[in-house]
């Protein structure tokens, strides 16, 4: 990873919990700030003086506000403004207008077909992007919707786009791509199941045999984990589940001292290094 993306990923995760104001591009939180965006966009102006406390009357100053010396973005402003702290700027008013000015991107496409490297991901509704957020390696996301904060790339997200500058065609090319894993559930069978099980037993869940075959101990395990990290119970292996039950396989192999790789990177004939040894 070079220094780019490393600082948009300090950036991004620095601003967690920042608000989402419609129409802003990382400029402080003030009731100055969203009466201006309130004025521009009428159709949201309600939205916006909701969550200001001197806006909607239930304080006199910022004093006490979560918000106060915060940055407000929407979600186009706010990829804009971690990229713009890097040197890189993409033309667009929106996500869409964002996405389909093709002199933005060293690549894009759609996510299955999307590098592990940090880059923007948009999610589409009929012709339009709807959405935009910033990957930030391994699955991993940090998009501003009601507020800047965490997801992962199974939560919608159809498109991907490499900003110009950010990596080299050498870099993108070494990356890999990443796997969207499917969900599985009690029944299901196959070589991700048996890597399912082999991470949950390494993190200390009975999972039965590790026979690629999610069973009724896989069920329970998986529900035991879920549990435990306060997910939703219901012994489905979605994204979000996958992503902590990864997290905390990577952290027991860190513990040991094992080299680890996102699991879902993928491997061909002919690749080499860690991943492969691992």
């Amino acid at each position: 990873m070079n220094d780019k993306a490393s600082t948009i990923i300090c950036l991004a995760q620095e601003h967690l919990g920042d608000p989402y104001v419609y129409g802003a591009w990382g400029s402080p939180c003030t009731p100055e700030l969203r009466r201006r965006y309130a004025r521009i966009n009428p159709s949201h102006a309600t939205a916006i003086a909701k969550k200001c406390q001197v806006l909607n009357g239930s304080g006199t100053s910022c004093a006490g506000c979560k918000w106060q010396g915060a940055l407000a973005y929407d979600c186009r402003g706010f990829t804009h403004w971690l990229l713009a702290r890097v040197g890189i700027e993409i033309t667009g008013s929106g996500a869409t207008s964002q996405y389909n000015s093709v002199s933005n991107w060293a690549e894009r496409g759609k996510i299955a077909d999307m590098p592990d490297v940090v880059c923007c991901l948009f999610r589409q509704s009929g012709s339009k992007m709807e959405h935009t957020g910033m990957h930030i390696g391994g699955g991993r996301v940090i998009h501003c919707s009601a507020g800047v904060q965490t997801g992962n790339i199974g939560q919608g997200w159809t498109h991907y786009a490499v900003p110009v500058g950010l990596y080299s065609a050498d870099e993108i090319q070494k990356a890999g791509r990443i796997k969207v894993r499917k969900t599985l559930r009690k029944g299901a069978s196959g070589d991700e199941v048996r890597e399912l099980q082999t991470m949950l037993a390494a993190c200390g869940y009975d999972v039965g045999a590790v026979d690629g075959v999610f069973g009724s101990g896989t069920a329970a395990a998986v529900r035991a984990f879920q549990r435990k990290y306060g997910l939703t119970v219901d012994g489905v292996v979605g994204r979000t589940t996958w992503t902590e039950v990864y997290d905390q396989f990577r952290s027991i192999q860190s513990d040991n001292g094992t080299p680890n790789a996102y699991p879902g990177t993928a491997l061909r004939q002919g690749s080499s290094g860690q991943n492969v040894r691992l």
